[in-house]
């Protein structure tokens, strides 16, 4: 088992909930992506599953939703259009940076491609754009409903049947459409740019990944689906789509690129010393990673924490687990902890002398339990074996 999918839902603009699903893998995600589906999809679609999971088999956490008025997600289709979308897209990515960590990858499926192009502009932490049989322009969709067009004018609204469901469109949901430029947001995308298209695709045709290809700026790539089709329907093309998307997304997302050279060590601590940088080294602390790194003072790229810091951060989090362990077993009400640690001076800033460690408790707790809570911070492992000296027998393995 390669990790689980939680259903969540968040809140759009507008006011409604959205459903979604978020694949996490197994111990800390290397980075997150957002998936945003096809025309009148839903998150549950072929292609939206199977690339997410393959994403998440290799460490990368993906939100998967439904667009207002689609799928699980309230609201009403019919007053949905591109630009609420594009602002669903955005919701999307301020839920995660909020619960989880800010999304460093946006992939769009056909018309939730070319909501990806635009919405990336709003979305600032975005290392990658990936568009899979994505319109170069957003009104292409009328296209499957062109014989409705005067009666939606004329009247307003139609009721119209897209992939087999009655679906109603109004007229504000095609002026929308016609105001929309994807080639302009393309061209100032000013991120890295996979577009992934089949030949064959008779829904939107390959000219508009070449229209798109052409428009965007370097760095860009094309991937040719072969013979898939446009909902990547079968799921050996689904799962093909994947894997050169999580191979793509290695060369921007550079926190993905250092942690997957992390040791798969479990019981204990290992580090891996990573190629092309001089001091930057993968870890894994029971099989999950991180990366350590030495600031540009000493000669590193600040990639990660250096050691020390570690040393501070392992204290600070032992003592906050210790004390909530503590007021979970006496029932006292403890709702949250915070745990600073520091140096104090020291020479030399790499064998500080002296750990300062301070601590905010929160809860309806008196003078004696609060001053109990300090003494039991002090008796966390990591303290108590900073404090009272372990011995570190060294060899070559």
């Amino acid at each position: 088992m390669d990790g689980e999918t939680r259903k969540t839902e968040f809140t759009a603009v507008s006011g409604e909930k959205l459903a979604a699903a978020l694949e996490l893998p197994r111990g800390r995600p290397r980075a997150y992506a957002l998936f945003a589906h096809c025309f009148t999809c839903s998150k549950d679609i072929k292609a939206a599953r199977e690339i997410a999971r393959a994403l998440r088999a290799s460490g990368i956490a993906v939100l998967r939703f439904d667009f207002t008025g689609l799928g699980g997600s309230e609201g009403d289709f019919a007053n949905t259009n591109f630009s609420s979308n594009v602002d669903d897209l955005v919701s999307a990515a301020d839920f995660l940076r909020e619960e989880f960590e800010a999304p460093g990858l946006l992939i769009g499926h056909s018309l939730g491609g070319a909501a990806a192009i635009v919405a990336a502009a709003r979305i600032p932490e975005i290392k990658g754009v990936v568009v899979i049989g994505a319109p170069a322009q957003a009104d292409h969709v009328v296209l499957q409903i062109s014989e409705r067009h005067e009666e939606i004018r004329r009247q307003g609204f139609a009721h119209v049947s897209l992939a087999g469901r009655p679906f109603t469109i109004k007229s504000q949901f095609l002026e929308d459409l016609s105001g929309q430029n994807v080639l302009n947001a393309a061209a100032v995308l000013k991120k890295p740019l996979l577009v992934m298209h089949a030949p064959h695709d008779q829904t939107v045709g390959i000219d508009n990944a070449t229209k798109i290809f052409a428009a965007a700026k370097h760095p860009k790539s094309f991937i040719s689906l072969d013979t898939a089709d446009h909902l990547l329907s079968k799921t050996g093309d689904a799962r093909y789509a994947a894997s050169v998307l999580a191979a793509w997304a290695e060369r921007y997302l550079d926190d993905v690129r250092v942690v997957a050279q992390a040791p798969a060590f479990i019981g204990g601590a290992a580090a891996q010393s990573i190629d092309g940088e001089p001091l930057a080294v993968a870890l894994s602390i029971d099989g999950y990673g991180m990366v350590s790194d030495g600031g540009t003072e000493d000669g590193g790229n600040a990639l990660g924490p250096n050691p020390t810091r570690i040393a501070e951060a392992a204290l600070a989090a032992c003592a906050a687990i210790t004390v909530r362990m503590y007021a979970r077993r006496k029932q006292w009400d403890l709702k949250s902890i915070e745990v600073g640690v520091k140096r104090g001076g020291s020479a030399d800033a790499h064998r500080p002398r002296l750990l300062e460690k301070a601590l905010r408790v929160n809860g309806d707790l008196d003078a004696a339990q609060r001053t109990r809570l300090l003494e039991i911070a002090d008796k966390c492992p990591v303290h108590r074996m900073l404090t009272e000296g372990v011995e570190v027998q060294s060899r070559l393995a």
